[in-house]
């Protein structure tokens, strides 16, 4: 077992933009690129290892060859065999539309999958024109908002957001939310490809045809209660981790160093997946493998990594995140 890095799976979507590619330092036109999944056991969209012995084989074939070697001996029971994250960056030019995730009940009811509950780091906010949308921010019924989307009022409802680079915001299942024009977002989920969408602001696509809405389905899949602030807050630190989120699904902690720093991971029985978004660093682990790792590129570490040597190149900021 080795770090493993894997190929970007690529999304052009009607509201991609044009940063991902110069981002991850790609050789490719793809036009509107809206998402890279960097991670991904999503079936129909496996990553492909990149580097090492092991590339050419997929998320899913890895994990059925190595098992909690892996993943983690007690995530390889949870989650009965399938990789548990999807990790993704997301570039948007325009709205996104507004939608919700079931929880892991309803989405087990319905879907026969995991349910989905996600955070976002903003990476940029397109010279402070960014902003988002996250949680209610008024009491309504379920019959309130059914009317609302109907009337094309359900933006009213809801707690809007301008963004900077740094912000955080953790969104359980059932948590109306929606990435706004230009957002550039690291985001961190559960391995699910559920989405009701609520509202689409009445677009058309290049045919005349607008998106299928979910109204009936997300109706019952939507948290109602109202919270005065939804983003999270941290106080920034150099050379030592801060954590953002810890929630049954994966912790999440930052790091924005300028000198080396050894990670222990002997006590964790998780796989440890690190996503940078500024500098770069060399990381060695207690094997005496390396992997040189950049803005724009993820790396997963095997459940069997012990320690981690990070050294920093100028500087480095990265998530890191597990189960």
């Amino acid at each position: 077992m080795y770090p493993l890095k894997f190929n970007p799976i690529l999304k052009s979507t009607i509201w991609g933009g044009d940063k991902i590619i110069p981002f991850k330092h790609l050789d490719c036109q793809q036009a509107q690129v809206g998402e890279s999944w960097e991670i991904s056991d999503v079936p129909g969209d496996e990553s492909v290892v990149a580097n090492g012995a092991d590339a050419g084989k997929n998320l899913t074939q890895m994990v059925d060859e190595y098992k909690g070697a892996l993943v983690g001996e007690a995530n390889y029971k949870r989650f009965n065999g399938k990789f548990p994250l999807l990790i993704k960056f997301i570039d948007a030019q325009d709205d996104l539309s507004i939608q919700v995730h079931p929880n892991d009940e309803l989405a087990m009811k319905r879907h026969n999958s995991m349910g989905k509950t996600e955070m976002w780091y903003v990476i940029d906010n397109a010279n402070g024109k960014a902003h988002l949308r996250s949680g209610l921010s008024k009491q309504i019924t379920p019959d309130e908002y059914a009317a609302m989307i109907a009337d094309n009022t359900i933006c009213d409802a809801l707690a809007d957001y301008a963004v900077k680079p740094g912000d955080v915001f953790f969104l359980p299942a059932g948590r109306i939310h929606s990435i706004g024009a230009g957002c550039f977002i690291a985001e961190i989920q559960q391995t699910s490809n559920i989405t009701y969408r609520i509202y689409d602001f009445n677009r058309k696509d290049k045919n005349g045809n607008t998106r299928e809405l979910h109204t009936e389905l997300s109706k019952d899949a939507i948290d109602y209660s109202v919270e005065a602030d939804y983003r999270t807050h941290y106080e920034p630190k150099q050379n030592e981790p801060v954590e953002l989120v810890t929630c049954p699904y994966f912790t999440t902690s930052v790091y924005d160093l300028s000198e080396n720093m050894t990670m222990d991971y002997s006590e964790l029985d998780s796989f440890v997946i690190y996503i940078c978004m500024e500098g770069a660093c060399s990381i060695t682990d207690n094997e005496g493998n390396t992997v040189e790792l950049q803005a724009g590129e993820s790396v997963l570490f095997p459940a069997t990594t012990k320690t981690l040597e990070v050294v920093p190149q100028g500087k480095v900021k990265f998530l890191e995140t597990y189960v």
